[in-house]
């Protein structure tokens, strides 16, 4: 008897390989528009063409790494600029332990080493449902 299941791989294979929740791709990214259509069954998984999902997910979902200097602080603001995340959300992150401490807290503004930012960008969600 010949296989005939396409190659590809499940929601769960995914998850694996990308690093996240299986929850995450059931219920968020794999709801999103340009998810790609599965290409068939695996048992009672459906399964996706790997390269249709790292396009997906590059374009929608990964975080791309800013350019920012690692050894210079920046301040709220900055970050702001650089990467699109409100010094408003960067207060409230801290309040609840989803954004590091400050490098610097000697000025009127709290500071952070680029490589520090970086790290919590690279960390933070991309992806938010429509309303």
């Amino acid at each position: 008897m010949v296989d005939r299941t396409p190659e590809g791989e499940t929601l769960r294979e995914i998850a694996e390989r990308h690093g996240r929740a299986y929850n995450t791709l059931r219920a968020q990214w794999s709801r999103h528009p340009a998810w790609p259509a599965p290409i068939g069954k695996r048992g009672r998984s459906y399964i996706y063409d790997p390269a249709a999902v790292d396009a997906v997910i590059t374009e929608h979902f990964a975080r791309h790494a800013t350019d920012l200097e690692p050894r210079k602080l920046y301040t709220a603001r900055e970050i702001e600029a650089a990467t699109g995340i409100t010094a408003a959300t960067i207060r409230a992150d801290r309040s609840k332990g989803r954004w590091p401490a400050p490098d610097d807290v000697t000025g009127p503004a709290h500071r952070w080493y680029g490589e520090k930012i970086t790290q919590a960008v690279i960390k933070r969600r991309s992806y938010r449902r429509n309303p």
